[in-house]
């Protein structure tokens, strides 16, 4: 793997000739060796149409490609860090929340509404990210950010797990979501009006949550 972790909040990536990683501008924190930090336009693998899924979501996150010989350090705004490895299947994760990956991964966008319809679209308003969230597939490794830390909850079938949609990070496998309402204890203590919606995931794979509903 290219990165590890230094502490909850910082990672460590070791570029080598010939690879190549993508991280969140602003993100390097320190760096040794023959390093290269270049602006990304093309908004890593993902194409062209990649590039237009996020700016008509508007959730374009700017990014630079870090190339060379040596080792970086990776931080962002204080977040707590989760670094999460693919061995083949597809990540599906809110483009602020990444804060770099390997270039091994085909990056690209799915449009909330192709899973659970207009409720795929509410799920996008609910939680204020958009319409369009990001993908990355193939193998490699993955850092996403989070407030107050990251656990992974397995989804086996037949068994949906249900998540604030506020307190979603990302999710990966064979997964389907669709946003439900629930009318609880939390709504009747006067808990903020997204408290009425669920996110449900099923089928098999896992969801990444974070201890904290708010935004980065």
């Amino acid at each position: 793997m290219t990165f590890t972790e230094i502490n909850s909040k910082m990672i460590q990536a070791t570029v080598m000739p010939g690879q190549r990683l993508y991280s969140q501008r602003g993100a390097m924190l320190a760096y040794k060796g023959d390093v290269s930090f270049t602006p990304n336009i093309q908004g890593g693998q993902g194409g062209v149409m990649s590039i237009l899924g996020r700016r008509v979501a508007n959730e374009a996150t700017p990014l630079m490609t870090v190339e060379g010989s040596g080792t970086v350090m990776f931080g962002h705004g204080g977040h707590h860090i989760q670094i999460i490895e693919l061995t083949g299947d597809t990540l599906y994760v809110e483009a602020d929340r990444l804060l770099a990956f390997e270039g091994t991964l085909q990056q690209g966008t799915m449009f909330m509404g192709s899973q659970g319809g207009v409720m795929g679209m509410v799920r996008g308003q609910v939680t204020g990210q958009g319409l369009f969230t990001t993908t990355l597939q193939g193998r490699g490794a993955v850092a996403v950010m989070a407030h107050g830390g990251v656990f992974e909850v397995p989804i086996t079938p037949g068994r949906p797990v249900h998540v604030d949609p506020q307190a979603y990070v990302a999710h990966h496998g064979d997964v389907r979501n669709k946003l439900s309402t629930a009318l609880g204890w939390r709504d009747m203590v006067g808990r903020g009006s997204g408290e009425a919606f669920q996110l449900e995931l099923s089928g098999s794979g896992a969801v990444y949550v974070q201890a904290s509903e708010e935004k980065l």
